[in-house]
């Protein structure tokens, strides 16, 4: 088992990285270690305490490469217009495209692929603002990647394979009533050091009271 990380909590929540390019794929991730990771998030928040989640790890190699495959095929074709003009791009976007295209093209290869899903009745989304129903599930996603990063591994939050959702719930025989929520590969990591990322500052969306205009960045 990887050793807990020495990381104070404000550390922790704040070089929680989305790693898409400094994944070890040739390293195993131990099972029971991924499971620690789960337990530590079914404490997370969840609405009426209903505990409606269903987390699906990932870690024959032919079910992650079918996976893989759905995910490549949905993120060229969102991103098809942004990669068919990349070197036009300004720094900051270019790097976070390439990085997920870097993910892309090696997500069968990184050892352990997590999807929390949520139970919702009859399977169908409600109309309008859904965020009661997700936040019975993201909050706990988020304290999968919080503890994993304080056990030495890494993961990236993406959502990307849910543009072809029902593709992947058939490869995964999921029942109808149950919805993806993300998808978070999970490996450990070829570096361990790391920032918080760049942020607009607090005063840049910060509101007191009521909407007020922002001062130009």
């Amino acid at each position: 088992m990887t050793s807990e990380l020495s990381l104070t909590c404000d550390e922790l929540l704040t070089t929680t990285r989305s790693v898409r390019h400094g994944l070890d794929l040739d390293r195993a991730v131990e099972p029971a270690l991924v499971e620690d990771c789960l337990r530590i998030a079914l404490q997370a928040p969840n609405g009426n305490n209903r505990q409606n989640w269903h987390w699906i790890v990932l870690t024959d190699p032919r079910v992650r490469a079918k996976v893989a495959e759905v995910y490549r095929t949905a993120f060229y074709e969102r991103n098809a217009a942004g990669l068919d003009r990349l070197a036009r791009l300004p720094e900051a976007p270019r790097s976070v495209l390439t990085g997920a295209r870097a993910l892309a093209d090696r997500l069968h290869r990184v050892p352990v692929l997590v999807v929390p899903c949520l139970e919702v009745p009859g399977g169908r989304l409600p109309p309008g603002n859904q965020a009661g129903l997700w936040g019975s599930l993201l909050p706990a996603a988020w304290s999968f990647a919080l503890a994993a990063r304080s056990r030495g591994l890494v993961t990236a939050w993406t959502t990307v394979h849910l543009d072809r959702e029902q593709e992947v719930a058939d490869l995964l025989g999921l029942p109808p009533t149950v919805r993806q929520g993300a998808l978070l590969p999970t490996a450990h990591p070829l570096r361990t050091a790391f920032r918080p990322g760049p942020r607009r500052p607090l005063d840049q969306v910060l509101h007191h009271n009521a909407w007020q205009p922002v001062r130009p960045g």
